[in-house]
């Protein structure tokens, strides 16, 4: 036992001897053991897992692909999106509100106001400036569409313009007759165009001038038909026309002269007359820069350019209406009885 004893002694010396001799291995933790033991039992995901791991502590920055959400490694933090700068205090506003542009349109906000108080877009036109500053009523890519009738779904306002056209009848020729009449509404759109098929026989068609021939007879409309649709738009509506009588004459219609604006008869038009009045073609070239009438007429050209002429000298026209025509005194309501007193 004394020789066993002494070896056994013998052979620990030697071993730590040894041990002391070679650097001391870094103590291991027991998790990362287990995880050895399983990785080696079963490869696989759990490998793959720690590695990911390992990355991700050595760069937090970068994330996997496939990192499940049940996974038991924390989540990385989300970056949030920096956000914009606050705009100073003061006058500057944080968000654009929309004005009413005074030469673009209506907001859809007043139109529904004036729709609700009875207040007409022509109203609503004229109180912004609508299209008044330019021709381009007279430049539409609609020029016009003849023998239409009644325009579908138009709806016509305070203010209607109109002209026609006429062919001789009778001896010579020389009596009108009508054969075409065109309306516009205040902003120079077509309400209505018809050819009118002449009740006596033509003797002068004028064609050169009214721009009317035999062959748009073929889809003319009778005089009665035509008369009774012009005198529903004219009703309680203000026509604007270019001496208006000869129009109103041919169609055998009566109006209210004070619900006529007449642009041969308004005075800050006379100095531009050689005569009596001013010929429509002179004041669309002196007034709106324009040329008309060079060869024949048209009669939905010649409306536009006498509503045109009117809008844009309406303030003008409407005190020289109201001086032309005032307002009649109202009748004085007549004093009720009272009670009587007695005397005393």
């Amino acid at each position: 036992m004394s020789g066993l004893s002494s070896n056994w002694k013998k052979l620990q010396a030697k071993i730590k001897a040894e041990s002391a001799s070679q650097p001391a291995a870094p103590k291991r933790k027991a998790a990362d053991e287990l995880d050895d033991q399983h990785s080696a039992a079963k490869p696989g995901p759990r490998k793959k897992q720690k590695k990911q791991d390992q990355q991700r502590q050595g760069n937090p920055r970068k994330q996997t692909q496939n990192q499940k959400p049940n996974q038991s490694s924390k989540p990385l933090a989300k970056t949030v999106p920096s956000k914009a700068p606050k705009p100073p205090m003061g006058n500057t506003q944080s968000s654009k509100i929309d004005p009413i542009p005074p030469n673009h349109g209506v907001a859809p906000s007043l139109a529904v106001w004036a729709a609700d108080n009875g207040i007409s877009s022509e109203s609503i036109a004229e109180a912004y400036g609508l299209g008044i500053q330019s021709n381009s009523l007279l430049s539409t890519d609609k020029p016009g569409r003849p023998n239409e009738g009644l325009a579908p779904g138009v709806e016509v306002g305070k203010y209607v313009g109109i002209d026609c056209e006429m062919v001789g009848v009778g001896e010579g020729g020389h009596d009108d007759s009508l054969a075409r009449v065109s309306v516009v509404d205040f902003h120079g759109k077509q309400v209505y165009d018809s050819f009118v098929k002449p009740r006596e026989r033509v003797v002068d068609w004028r064609t050169h001038v009214s721009g009317v021939a035999p062959k748009h007879m073929a889809r003319a409309r009778t005089f009665d038909e035509v008369q009774a649709e012009i005198a529903d738009l004219l009703k309680g509506r203000i026509v604007v026309g270019h001496d208006v009588k000869h129009d109103l004459r041919v169609l055998e219609l009566d109006h209210s002269w004070k619900m006529i604006r007449d642009t041969a008869k308004f005075s800050g038009f006379k100095k531009y007359a050689n005569g009596p009045k001013p010929s429509l073609r002179v004041l669309a070239q002196e007034l709106l820069g324009v040329e008309i009438q060079a060869g024949q007429h048209s009669s939905i050209e010649d409306a536009r350019v006498t509503m045109l002429l009117f809008r844009k000298h309406k303030p003008a026209f409407d005190v020289e209406h109201a001086n032309r025509y005032p307002d009649e005194e109202r009748p004085k309501p007549k004093a009720g009885k009272g009670k009587k007193t007695k005397k005393r």
